[in-house]
């Protein structure tokens, strides 16, 4: 077998490849609706493909095909972590901490010891010791401190996991309490600059001078607004199974990065890395929570090198909510000064959030402000407070996600002061360069959005649907939102083998997160290499192959895609120089995108969205429903119209969730959450959403990804809420600047509800409200 590695990048994307040619009107399932594209890079010269080229209609990419392991997953035969079964395994049970800030002053592991099958009671006394890394999440029972409650502060192995868990119970602890501080504030001496997150994320800007010019604006809006906490209560716990052989550590981990997860444990434990194998071939689901290593797979790890044999630890439903991140609460202030016409002078968008006081965490949530409309005034700050509070981390589109609720629903209250339609104000101030970086738009195609939901959704007759509609026992409103998602690629490596008998494998370590990563991939290798999908065959999950990044800020497809394209359009290469013979022993290569990413971008590269909603609220029960929402979006050329659609519809359904359910409460007086199952904390599903509709405008952006694609994972969550809550305004006349909305707080805010009236007795009248008033 003859191996061939590269390191640098190629020309641009060839016709016929997944790079080239227009995307077709419309795509099975997913609506297709013009818009301006980017133009593509001129394509070289093909060099001689091991196959002939498949007609434009044979292509691969562009089609709606099923997931390659669907079937494995309905069937029950695809193994998740916790499916993973080895001899001799043992089980871990964690003791969580009961007091949420102080030390552990002695830990009695005696009563646990004498259960016959308990085989070791691990703490900070008895621990092996771990390096350091950025993470003081990760660095379990290295000291007696403790920095809030539920931290881990003792772990049983035992021969059962019910064993272990009730031996975990008889654990005893003993503590020195302290006082704690759990409560997110806008003043008080914890409040301060996070530290800068790379170029990305600066902690403030300023363009102009905005205080000068707020005050001197014709139309104003200054109003803050609130999001809860948000938990991760994924489809499958996080769970890990580890053992050690001869030095060498193998890790089942339910992670989101097997590349990234080896590198943290090799640091922790003091290996080399090619010491360490992650594997994570089937994920149920992350969002953010499997992102980065978890306490788990470092205590699976710890208790196996304790008690040389292979440990399995599972995380219970409650464990969740204080172990594996959630996304932080924000208290966000939004001024918007303007002129009569509605378009912006100055925007002013300060967000305060909290951490935890062993991890470093930022959500960024004014971010999204600095790029979205042009004002020639503008000012963006953080300020995070460091709490006894869990670790918050990232959950779907973070930044994004709660900053353009406030941001969204802001510009909603500006084009009620300037009498204004909503969507009629952002298109006023849409602008093709990005405001904060001066560098134009890869593409940008809101304005599209916006035309094309309107169009859809029957925008131009809100009033008239409203009106008629409302009747005595609800009343009926429209609202709209634009989103936005920032695109990332990653430096990825990817390797592509080839057999004599025509047939391709193609390996890198990323993760499949139920996003249809491995179809994907194939897709994108199928055309690159002009064959037929089926010859292709796509492995992931496993840090023995090439390093990827991990799966997040949608930028999987993007960064795996683009290792995946060189990686294919270099064997093709190889081949062609070969005379298009491969030997008995195949041909493989390797393709590393490091040197093709680090060029600073010429382009500010970001997909753009809008979503409409309609809502209905219980004249008695004050209860809000959304019967319909569409969502319009310029994610670039779609790869599988349906996987595409599942990530957008499902980012929208949470979006619903956000504004109408989820609310995570912290108990002040004992520093807990309260909401630590789905019995307290509420999850929207499919069935909250009768009608929900993900629409697609055609656009390409060869500068985000060779294959014209960008990333979709996380856009559709963005301006689902703010939509949501500018409907409920829509049908009630009340600004709800506070998530969630739920019936106790359109009570709070309008009152008890009240019994529809006699037959024909005209429904009742929904207030005007000043954008003013709170």
């Amino acid at each position: 077998m003859t191996r061939t590695r590269r390191t640098g990048p190629e020309q641009g994307p060839e016709q016929g490849s997944t790079g080239g040619g227009a995307p077709p009107a419309a795509r099975d399932g997913l609506p297709v609706s013009p818009g301006s594209a980017a133009a593509p890079p001129p394509p070289p010269t093909p060099p001689p493909a091991p196959a002939p080229t498949p007609t434009p209609g044979e292509r691969s990419t562009g089609v709606s095909v099923p997931r390659r392991e669907a079937g494995e997953k309905v069937t029950g035969r695809a193994r998740y972590t916790g499916d993973v079964r080895m001899p001799r395994a043992a089980y871990v049970a964690v003791v969580p901490a009961t007091v949420a800030h102080g030390r552990v002053r002695a830990v009695r592991p005696q009563r646990a010891l004498a259960l016959p099958g308990v085989t070791a009671v691990i703490y900070f006394a008895n621990c092996p010791r771990l390096r350091r890394t950025g993470d003081g999440e990760l660095s379990l029972f290295q000291s007696p401190g403790i920095a809030y409650r539920g931290q881990f502060v003792a772990a049983v192995v035992a021969e059962s996991p019910l064993l272990a868990r009730e031996a975990a119970l008889r654990v005893g602890v003993e503590y020195a309490a302290r006082p704690h501080e759990v409560h997110l504030a806008t003043e008080g001496p914890s409040l301060h600059p996070p530290p800068e997150h790379g170029p990305w994320f600066p902690t403030d800007c300023v363009h102009g001078d905005p205080e000068a010019a707020l005050p001197c604006s014709d139309v104003r809006v200054d109003a803050v607004y609130r999001t809860p906490p948000y938990h991760h209560h994924v489809l499958e716990p996080h769970a890990s199974l580890a053992y050690w052989n001869d030095g060498f550590l193998t890790v089942h981990d339910t992670t989101q990065g097997p590349s990234g997860t080896r590198d943290v444990l090799a640091r922790l434990f003091g290996i080399r890395p090619d010491r360490v194998r992650v594997v994570a071939h089937h994920i149920g689901a992350g969002f953010g929570s499997k992102a980065a290593p978890r306490a788990q797979v470092v205590l699976a790890a710890l208790a196996a090198r304790v008690v040389r044999r292979p440990v399995v630890t599972a995380l219970s439903r409650e464990q969740l909510s204080a172990v594996v991140g959630y996304r932080t609460p924000t208290i966000q202030r939004i001024r918007l000064g303007a002129g009569t016409d509605g378009r912006l002078v100055a925007v002013s968008h300060a967000a305060f959030e909290q951490t935890s006081m062993i991890r470093d965490f930022s959500e960024c949530s004014a971010a999204p402000t600095r790029t979205m409309y042009a004002a020639p005034h503008r000012m963006t700050s953080h300020r995070r407070a460091r709490l006894h509070v869990p670790s918050p981390t990232w959950l779907r589109a973070p930044g994004e996600c709660p900053g353009m609720f406030a941001l969204e629903s802001a510009m909603d209250e500006l084009a009620e002061a300037c009498a204004l339609d909503p969507v009629e104000l952002r298109l006023r101030n849409d602008t093709p360069v990005d405001p904060h970086s001066g560098r134009p738009f890869s593409s940008r195609n809101l304005a599209a959005c916006l035309r094309l939901g309107a169009e859809r959704f029957g925008w131009a007759e809100r009033d008239r649907l409203r009106a008629r509609r409302s009747d005595r026992r609800q009343l009926v409103g429209l609202g709209v939102a634009a989103s936005t998602f920032p695109q990332y690629r990653f430096p990825s490596r990817a390797t592509v083998h080839a057999d004599p008998h025509g047939r391709y494998v193609v390996r890198i370590a990323a993760a499949d997160v139920g996003t249809g990563a491995r179809t994907v991939l194939a897709q994108i290798a199928a055309d690159t290499l002009r064959v037929p999908p089926d010859r292709v065959t796509a492995e992931l999950g496993d840090s023995a192959y090439p390093s990827a990044s991990w799966a997040g800020r949608s930028s999987g497809t993007t960064s795996w895609g683009t290792a995946v394209v060189r990686a294919c359009e270099a064997l093709r290469t190889e081949i062609g120089r070969r005379g298009g013979d491969v030997p008995p022993g195949g041909v493989e290569v390797s393709w590393d995108t490091s040197d093709e990413l680090a060029p600073p971008r010429a382009f500010s590269q970001h997909a753009f969205g809008a979503q409409f909603a309609e809502v209905t609220v219980d004249r008695a029960t004050r209860e809000v429903r959304v019967p319909r929402l569409l969502g319009v979006f310029a994610v670039g050329r779609v790869i599988n119209p349906a996987t595409v659609r599942s990530q957008l519809i499902g980012g929208m359904v949470m979006g619903v969730s956000m504004a109408l359910c989820e609310e995570g409460v912290m108990d002040p007086a004992h520093g807990h959450f309260l909401t630590r199952d789905l019995a307290a904390y509420r999850v929207a599903t499919y069935a909250d959403v009768p009608h929900v509709e993900a629409v697609c405008v055609e656009e390409e952006d060869f500068h985000t990804s060779p294959m014209g694609a960008k990333g979709v994972g996380e856009i559709g969550i963005v301006g689902t809420a703010a939509a949501i809550a500018n409907a409920v305004h829509h049908a009630t006349g009340h600004r709800f600047r506070e998530l969630p909305l739920s019936p106790r707080r359109l009570v709070e805010v309008m009152g008890p509800g009240v019994r529809a009236g006699p037959p024909g007795a005209p429904p009742e009248a929904p207030p005007s409200r000043s954008p003013e008033q709170p």
